[in-house]
């Protein structure tokens, strides 16, 4: 391919909206261009990375066993409202209205759309078990897209659905991916830390995200560095003992604190710590308003919170709200005489003389004992965990890093096959209900993921096995015949072979060698003074730093031999 007949719009300066590695450097790459907030057109060069990635997700999906699909991305709204999501996806779902005004969705996952496909098509056990896969486009409205195509509102993802006869079907399906996943990522130049995670709205019973570490990732990851106890935020737990305090209970007492009502105004108007406090919360959940309490010192939890009171939507209750429901502004809530439902952390029933408001404007209750003075309708742990406490497992102190999400799979059971009234027959003559897993792969978010983890100053450094071209001719002066011809002769021999690039735009050199490393192809071929001094060619392997001379007739059995070894790194 000729680089002056392709569209590769480099860019010297940073774009003004690109705040991380990957976008600034897909950004000045030429690699994709935005379109609308959240929407992101693939030029040429990026659109072969990304079916490069496109094609080995397909590659070990098929050859896991898993049978591609084309399903529609317009979705009939009733395929939704039969499982009961319909409601519960919220405004992250694009719906609109056909012609003859039914209700349409832009599909933003499609549990429903392979679960129906399913009950219309498989009838009895020797059916089973299937894993049926698409790579497709997706749509969720995201309320803040950001980071380029890391989180978009139009998307290309690889979602698969298994269906198995029963749990054990279901194991073996799911342990199939977790390995699939890691040759796929291992494929592709990623190295991926397997969490444990929340099944959040897909429902289920167990679920793994495929983490890339980095500084710029959405997802706190909590790690205990002895053992291999790995979960995200969302859902990990630590070693902690709550111990009732061995203290005399005090009367309750209220005190007049005005101007103080978050915790830190607060713990300087007391000249006590954060852990003698309970943080009262008002949220709404499903529609209704909760108060929730927790010590002073950790933070709620949100997501283990939805999970214990089984809330399928969850928020902060608004000013008004809590006024209704306290008397008092925000900032001096209490649980003491509420008529609403209590969700209380584990760490707040074994407190004595605590502190918190007092359901009054400017004024706070000391001397709270749990038990006494108020109990809760529902008691588990909704805390954050946080770096430096004790492993669940064995005691270490934890660590946390931030992660961005490329892989996550779930066991999600019967929540849609039972829903949607999906029915097999057995090997005995009865009926039964197949259970399933669900397993997905963001594929811009993986291609971005890559160029985190492999770049320089100079831009892109691509894993061979999903760049846009193995090797870049660059002849140093179009105006020289010899170099040029020469520099010809190279491309339409090695191009039997590879795929190669040739810069045969009339630049500055500088500028040539520049955007090789932007764009980030793994070889590089220099044609330049010193062909017609020695006959030898410049080789650059992009990932490494030192250049080596060549010589023209030594040059394919060197180029042989260094394609080869990329290829290594990448191999499973």
């Amino acid at each position: 391919m000729l680089l002056s007949k392709m569209l590769v719009p480099t860019l010297r300066e940073v774009p003004k909206d690109a705040e991380i590695t990957s976008h600034i450097l897909m950004y000045r790459a030429g690699l994709i261009r935005k379109l609308g907030s959240g929407l992101y057109t693939f030029l040429p060069m990026g659109l072969r990375t990304l079916h490069k990635v496109i094609n080995i997700i397909r590659e070990e999906m098929n050859n896991s066993g898993a049978l591609e699909l084309l399903p529609p991305i317009l979705i009939p709204a009733e395929y939704w409202k039969e499982s009961g999501r319909y409601d519960l996806m919220g405004k992250e779902m694009f719906r609109l209205k056909d012609r003859h005004e039914a209700d349409m969705v832009l599909g933003p996952t499609h549990e429903e759309v392979f679960t129906s496909v399913v009950r219309e098509n498989v009838r009895s056990y020797r059916d089973l078990p299937l894993n049926l896969y698409q790579i497709n486009t997706k749509f969720r409205d995201e309320i803040r897209p950001r980071f380029g195509v890391m989180r978009c509102r139009e998307f290309i993802m690889k979602d698969a659905y298994s269906f198995d006869i029963d749990e054990a079907g279901l194991d073996k399906h799911y342990e199939i991916m977790r390995v699939t996943y890691r040759r796929i990522f291992k494929r592709c130049g990623l190295e991926v830390v397997p969490v444990l995670a929340d099944t959040g709205n897909m429902g289920g019973s167990a679920s793994e995200e495929f983490m890339v570490p980095s500084t710029v990732g959405e997802e706190e990851i909590i790690k205990c560095p002895k053992c291999d106890y790995v979960a995200n935020v969302e859902l990990a737990k630590s070693h902690y003992e709550f111990k009732e305090e061995n203290i005399q209970p005090l009367p309750i007492e209220e005190v007049h604190t005005p101007n103080a009502k978050t915790i830190e105004e607060l713990v300087k108007f007391f000249n006590t710590t954060p852990d003698h406090f309970i943080k009262s919360i008002v949220y709404v959940a499903d529609g209704i308003p909760i108060m929730v309490v927790i010590r002073g010192d950790f933070e709620i939890n949100e997501t283990k919170l939805k999970n214990l009171i089984k809330a399928n939507n969850l928020e902060l209750a608004d000013e008004e709200t809590i006024l209704k429901v306290t008397n008092a502004p925000v900032g001096f809530a209490s649980p003491i005489g509420l008529k609403v439902k209590i969700i209380a952390d584990e760490s707040v029933v074994v407190m004595k003389n605590a502190i918190s408001g007092a359901n009054k404007k400017d004024y706070h209750l000391k001397n709270i004992c749990y038990s006494r003075d108020f109990k809760a309708d529902l008691i588990g742990d909704i805390r954050k965990v946080k770096s430096g406490e004790s492993c669940p497992k064995c005691k270490a102190t934890l660590e946390s890093y931030r992660g961005i999400e490329v892989g996550h799979i779930f066991k999600l059971g019967y929540k849609y096959t039972n829903s949607m009234n999906v029915k097999v027959l057995g090997k005995d003559g009865k009926e039964f209900t197949p259970i399933m897993g669900c397993y997905g792969i963001g594929v811009g978010r993986t291609m971005a993921s890559v160029i985190e983890q492999n770049n320089d100053e100079d831009g892109i450094i691509w894993p061979i096995t999903i760049a846009p071209f193995h090797i870049i001719i660059v002849p140093i002066n179009m105006q020289d015949e010899k170099l040029v011809k020469t520099a010809f002769e190279i491309y339409e021999r090695l191009s039997e072979r590879y795929e190669v690039l040739i810069d045969d735009r009339d630049e500055r050199p500088g500028v040539k060698f520049k955007d090789a490393d932007l764009i980030g192809i793994p070889i590089r071929i220099t044609v330049g003074k010193t062909f017609h001094e020695t006959e030898s060619l410049e080789l650059k392997v992009r990932r490494k730093k030192d250049k080596i001379l060549v010589k023209l007739k030594e040059l394919d059995k060197k180029i042989e031999e260094i394609y080869n070894e990329e290829k290594r790194l990448y191999e499973v």
